[in-house]
């Protein structure tokens, strides 16, 4: 069968090819057309549109790209229709993906949503457009199933597949002496700096995490560099410190950490599940962060206390974000501290809420066979 995927940034790049990898198991003859990244091409061909060149976040810096915007869905929508896929699976990116759904269910074509939008942090009104232009709906959080059945939504839920995506990278990982070496390390515990996949992430963020590697010489900090960047955006913040980009080793990176500051998102999950305690941190434009503030009805913006419903990590946001907060909270977790125990026996329980590995195969399995008995 022709299977046509959406993924608009990084994480969906890695879920997405997973996913694939998943299809291509159980359908020998698979075939792949696609908005994406470096791992879904790694699967199959290369992408149409990649999605370095469609990642905008905040609704200031959406404004100011419409246009791209408007270019991308036009392209995207001629692709599909010229490729004829027996379904189109949207990969999270609701922005962009409920517009293709809707274009596409309108044209005909049977569209699965893989990592629902987070219609129960905002934009509610979203949920009427996934019962009108989505045939299945596949979560990847267990309290989504709750929430969409209040509307009306019957989910698939497989688990998480973050589980199937740290396995892979860690299975055969080094020792964190042969980790040092191999990426030119000092021989010294590492604090990992996770500043966000777009600019105004790093613009925003990545000074204020900078702002403590003079307060712990013992340590050496290490930024996780994200695959959409280069060091080219890296380099004015971390000229004139010790501090290294690694690009592409992530979870091999973290599990070699003491302790990690996370910007919001997919990497606060990541952290959790490798068991490094972690402080999440975000800051944006003003203008973005007050209509969020407005707009955004969840108790908490990291992933973690989300699925725990309670603070298990510390959320630093906006003003609460400056160099002496983030400080007191990371000297809270470092090694022989009680916060640090507690976070720790925390992420038990929220790996036990998230299932087994295998989640990407067996959401593969359940969308072919949802495919298989509609032909």
């Amino acid at each position: 069968m022709k299977y046509y995927l959406v993924a608009g940034e990084a994480s969906g790049d890695l879920h997405a090819s997973n996913l694939m990898k998943g299809i291509a198991a159980n359908d020998p003859e698979a075939q792949f057309q696609y908005f994406g990244g470096d791992l879904m091409a790694a699967v199959s061909g290369k992408p149409t549109k990649h999605y370095r060149e469609m990642a905008f976040m905040g609704f200031y810096e959406v404004v100011m790209n419409l246009g791209k915007i408007s270019k991308n869905l036009s392209l995207c929508k001629n692709d599909i229709l010229n490729f004829k896929p027996d379904v189109v699976i949207l990969v999270d990116y609701p922005g962009f993906n409920l517009r293709i759904a809707q274009f596409a269910k309108q044209n005909g074509f049977k569209v699965f949503y893989y990592i629902a939008p987070k219609v129960w942090a905002w934009k509610e009104s979203r949920v009427k457009k996934l019962k009108l232009y989505v045939d299945k709906l596949f979560t990847i959080f267990p309290f989504e199933t709750k929430y969409f059945a209040s509307h009306g939504i019957e989910v698939v839920f497989e688990g998480n597949p973050t589980l199937d995506a740290i396995h892979q990278k860690i299975e055969s990982s080094t020792s964190l002496n042969e980790f040092t070496t191999q990426n030119g390390l000092a021989s010294k515990p590492i604090i990992t700096l996770m500043a966000g996949s777009r600019k105004q992430e790093i613009k925003y963020n990545l000074p204020i995490m900078l702002s403590l590697v003079n307060k712990f010489p013992s340590y050496q900090f290490v930024i996780a560099g994200a695959p959409s960047l280069t060091d080219k955006i890296y380099e004015p913040y971390i000229a004139n410190t010790n501090v290294k980009v690694i690009y592409g080793k992530t979870y091999p990176l973290l599990k070699h950490s003491t302790l990690a500051i996370v910007t919001s998102g997919t990497a606060t999950l990541e952290a959790a599940l490798l068991d490094i305690p972690e402080v999440v941190c975000y800051k944006g434009h003003f203008i973005s962060m007050l209509i969020a503030w407005m707009v955004v009805k969840v108790k908490y913006v990291s992933l973690v206390n989300l699925i725990m419903d309670r603070e298990v990590v510390r959320e630093l946001l906006q003003y609460d974000l400056n160099p002496k907060t983030l400080l007191e909270e990371v000297r809270e977790l470092m090694p022989g501290e009680h916060k640090r125990s507690e976070m720790l026996s925390n992420f038990n329980h929220l790996r036990a809420l998230l299932g087994s590995n295998g989640s990407s195969e067996r959401v593969a399995k359940r969308m072919i066979s949802e495919l298989t008995s509609t032909h």
